[in-house]
């Protein structure tokens, strides 16, 4: 295994390869043949998915200055190490599913760095210099210990989608409503009680996933128009609480389906679950008229002589 190992890093070298494969070889410690003379100067992609690496080499940059693209999915890695800042070229880091406790500061001199994937590791925070990665499109921190994002995040002003689920995050810092890039938030099984009120004023953010937060009671108004994804959220209710509503004009009878919960009350700041569906029946019915439909009101207290119809 040790020498197909050496010969593929051997050839590679020679050839000047820009992608090297080195998955699933139950690697302990990255290669010192990737690390030996001046490295691999042309490598762009190196994929070392599924192995059993612990760290990185602090000589990273210095053998392999031109890697764009870093990918660590499945090993055991317990520290981004300072190393790893001056890999200036890196644009796509991918360390989801290691051991990782710590996320070192310098991770924010990754100036073009643009998906950075951190899901399914034992994370309680993250430094604030992430704040610094201004071409970040993509952020999955997923299935980590956060109790917070961090303080600088709002700084991503390139940020695109934002996967935060299965944290312990009870709130969501206000500015996170300035990033004006965002399309795509995901915050769902976490321990959230609120959301900023601010939160889907943007246009850009299209789709919000709060989904499996028991203890979210209501949502923003900004949201109502949005893709939202929300099971599973608010204390239950029996269907018999549930009053249906409904529309009726002709044959055309719209109902408040028993499934949509009024997880909002009268002292909440935010828009009840069921005023949502309402306003989404509002306009629905209102579409109908205009399709040719006419809501016909009758003055019956007048008497017929001058009784005309009201039509909308």
């Amino acid at each position: 295994m040790a020498s197909e190992l050496c010969k593929t890093i051997s050839v590679a070298r020679l050839e000047k390869h820009k992608n090297l494969f080195l998955n699933y070889r139950n690697l302990h410690h990255f290669p010192l043949e990737l690390l030996k003379d001046e490295g691999l100067q042309y490598l762009e992609r190196l994929y070392m998915k599924r192995n059993s690496l612990t760290t990185l080499p602090e000589n990273l940059a210095q053998k392999l200055p031109n890697l764009v693209e870093l990918y660590l999915h499945s090993n055991n890695i317990v520290v981004v190490p300072e190393a790893i800042g001056s890999l200036v070229k890196l644009q796509c880091l991918d360390l989801s599913d290691n051991a990782l406790e710590i996320v070192c500061p310098e991770i924010g001199r990754l100036r073009a760095l643009r998906h950075l994937r951190l899901a399914n590791n034992q994370l309680q925070f993250l430094p604030p210099e992430v704040g610094d990665l201004k071409e970040l499109q993509t952020l999955d921190i997923s299935t980590n210990r956060l109790l917070t994002l961090p303080e600088r995040l709002h700084l991503c002003l390139s940020l695109q989608y934002l996967t935060v689920d299965r944290n312990r995050l009870w709130c969501v810092p206000r500015h996170l409503c300035q990033l004006p890039s965002l399309n795509e938030l995901s915050m769902a099984g976490n321990r959230l009680a609120f959301l900023p009120l601010d939160l889907g004023r943007s246009r850009e953010l299209q789709y919000v996933y709060v989904d499996n937060n028991i203890h979210l009671k209501g949502l923003p108004s900004y949201l109502y128009n949005k893709v939202i994804g929300c099971s599973g959220c608010g204390a239950p209710i029996q269907v018999s609480e549930v009053k249906l509503l409904s529309f009726s004009s002709g044959q055309l009878t719209v109902f408040l389906p028993a499934e949509v919960k009024a997880i909002g009350t009268e002292n909440d700041h935010v828009l009840p679950l069921q005023e949502l569906a309402m306003r989404r029946l509002h306009h629905t019915y209102h579409s109908f008229l205009k399709g040719g439909q006419q809501l016909v009101l009758w003055l019956t207290a007048a008497p017929p002589s001058v009784c005309r119809p009201l039509t909308y």
